[in-house]
């Protein structure tokens, strides 16, 4: 296998893993993040937490205490989302 195969299986493998982390539960509570938010914190993720892949806790808690960081739509999302989610939670 080429270094370039390797690195695009490797990409893409690290991406599932982060889509699947993104819609999984938090270590407070669970909470599946939007398809949107998934797509706008990839990037986000990747550059910031990627030491935490595969953690699905240690990822979200990463992404929440790096927020100062996150891109603007990444923000946006996460926030719209962890709000909804919040919500839920107080309706229980």
């Amino acid at each position: 296998m080429t270094a370039v195969s390797f690195n695009t299986v490797r990409k893409v493998s690290l991406v599932l893993a982060l889509t699947a982390s993104f819609a999984a539960a938090s270590s407070t509570a669970s909470f599946a993040f939007s398809s949107e938010a998934q797509q706008m914190c990839t990037g986000d993720a990747f550059r910031l937490c990627s030491s935490e892949i595969p953690n699905i806790p240690k990822i979200t808690a990463c992404m929440i205490k790096h927020r100062s960081e996150l891109s603007a739509g990444c923000r946006t999302v996460m926030d719209r989302d962890l709000a909804a989610q919040k919500g839920k939670l107080a309706a229980k």
